[in-house]
């Protein structure tokens, strides 16, 4: 089967990409050194559980399954090649459906977290609490790839788009295979599942007077590097007006650079709505400004 890999005719080729240069991997900190506050009303409706627990190392190819690791708040997980603080594919999830549906031999998703319920249902800007101490901010859901295609011919079109959703840190603490799975309610702002409408909702946010690299705009978009050559059409066709802040190559002047921090910081958010004792914000971090629906 192949993939096809024409600009407009549904995917260039995507992967869990490993950001360049690597990202420094810091000492784990302690599981309350960043307590999220939640509104007392929150509900917390029980999912699953944790079926399973694989780490991607820089140093080694494959995957390693362990029984447990250490989410770094921000960060993602500790020892893992996709840990990076400004992408929002810290992690990745998958349902042990598609598994057992398919028949798939483990870890042929690449996933960091195997639960026992459906992906799908985790909806983007939705919270998921694993154990006692785990927060993770669902991001969107993670579109199958070529690389998935090559190791196991068909796994593409037979997934039907159960590829699993992808997740930032929001508090850390320790994970371990039988962990609870509750999920929360969505105070964050949706992202987009279309890398069009992300591409155009972070342009559209970069100050005046600063201006972004394709390669990190990939980078917090969450889309593969090849991508970049497609940034120019759709940033021109969707957002003229700002187009020009995205721009091909690096940003050499430091004081143009925009490193994009501010669109992951959602804990003034959560702590504002546990301050209110309700959920009524309505705007933060990445504004959804409502992609055209004729690209999704």
């Amino acid at each position: 089967m192949e993939i096809s890999v024409k600009l407009w005719n549904k995917a260039l080729p995507t992967r869990r990409f490993r950001p360049l240069p690597p990202p420094q991997m810091p000492a784990a900190a302690p599981a309350d050194a960043l307590t999220l506050q939640f509104p007392p009303s929150m509900h917390w409706r029980a999912v699953g559980t944790l079926q399973g627990l694989c780490l991607h190392s820089q140093a080694a190819p494959g995957s390693q399954l362990v029984s447990e690791a250490m989410a770094m708040a921000d960060q993602g997980l500790l020892g893992d090649r996709y840990a990076n603080r400004l992408s929002p594919r810290q992690v990745l999830l998958a349902g042990i459906d598609a598994y057992r549906d398919l028949q798939l031999p483990p870890s042929t998703l690449r996933e960091n977290l195997l639960i026992d319920g459906p992906t799908a249902s985790l909806t983007s800007g939705s919270l998921l609490r694993i154990g006692p101490e785990v927060v993770l901010w669902i991001t969107f859901q993670c579109e199958p790839c070529a690389r998935l295609e090559q190791c196991q011919p068909g796994v593409v079109k037979a997934l039907k788009g159960r590829r699993g959703t992808l997740a930032r840190v929001l508090q850390g603490g320790m994970l371990r295979v039988g962990d609870a799975i509750c999920q929360g309610p969505a105070p964050i702002p949706p992202l987009s599942d279309d890398w069009k409408g992300r591409i155009v909702d972070i342009v559209r946010r970069i100050p005046a007077g600063k201006r972004v690299g394709y390669g990190q705009l990939a980078e917090l978009a969450g889309v593969a590097k090849g991508y970049c050559r497609a940034f120019p059409r759709v940033l021109s066709q969707w957002c003229p007006d700002t187009a020009e802040r995205a721009q091909a190559g690096v940003v050499t002047h430091a004081q143009e650079r925009w490193e994009g921090t501010e669109l992951f910081d959602v804990h003034a958010l959560l702590a504002a709505q546990a301050a209110r004792h309700g959920m009524g914000v309505q705007t933060v971090a990445w504004a959804a400004q409502g992609f055209p629906e004729k690209t999704r």
